[in-house]
Parts: structure tokens; sequence; C-alpha cells
């Protein structure tokens, strides 16, 4: 098995992929990393990358939507914010028409 910083790394590398005013899930890209029941592995990777400007970790959201990583943002509501400066409308922490605006790298990446 491959360590965590070697794992954190491949999650980063998906993540720069997501397209401005796209989101993905936690568990999205686990699965695309071969990995599907690493998801909460993959929210650590986003934890641990806000201090990375280059990762938009904003972009990446529970399976139904939900601001989940909200807290580890600086700021009340920096997460929100980021999203919603892409377009991207949140409603209680919610992101509306997520099917619409949802970006599967399990798709959208050749494997």
């Amino acid at each position: 098995m491959k360590s965590n910083d070697s794992f954190f790394e491949r999650v980063y590398q998906v993540a720069k992929l997501i397209p401005y005013g796209r989101v993905t899930s936690y568990g999205s890209i686990a699965k695309y990393l071969g990995a599907a029941r690493s998801a909460r592995m993959v929210g650590w990777a986003m934890n641990a990358s806000h201090n990375n400007p280059e990762i938009p970790a904003h972009r990446v959201v529970n399976r139904i939507g939900l601001l989940t990583g909200k807290q580890h943002f600086d700021g009340t509501n920096l997460m929100q914010q980021l999203l919603e400066n892409e377009g991207i409308t949140v409603n209680n922490n919610q992101i509306q028409n997520f099917k619409t605006i949802f970006w599967d790298p399990v798709v959208e990446l050749d494997q």
C-alpha cells in the first residue's frame, strides 16, 4: 500500500482538474483512484491542502452536495464564498443544482 503522502498527491492531481464552476465529491475522487472506500482519506487530503492555493479544495463536497469541509477554511463562509465566486449557488450549506454541476472524474477522465 502506498503512503498517505503518495495518496494525498494523487488526490491533489485529480482535484486540480476539477473545472471552474463545477464540483465533485470525496467519494468520486476515491473511486477514480481505485480506492472507493477511502472517501474519508480524500477529505483528510483536502483538509491538509488549504495552504496550497493550486488545489481547489472548495470544489470537493460530500456525496449529496453538502459543504461538510467548510470548517477547515479560514473565516466563517470562505468555502461558500469561493464557490459563489464561481457562479455556484449555495443555500444552507447545500449546493443547488448539484447533479447539473457535478464533475465525475471516473466519467470525465480517461482511466
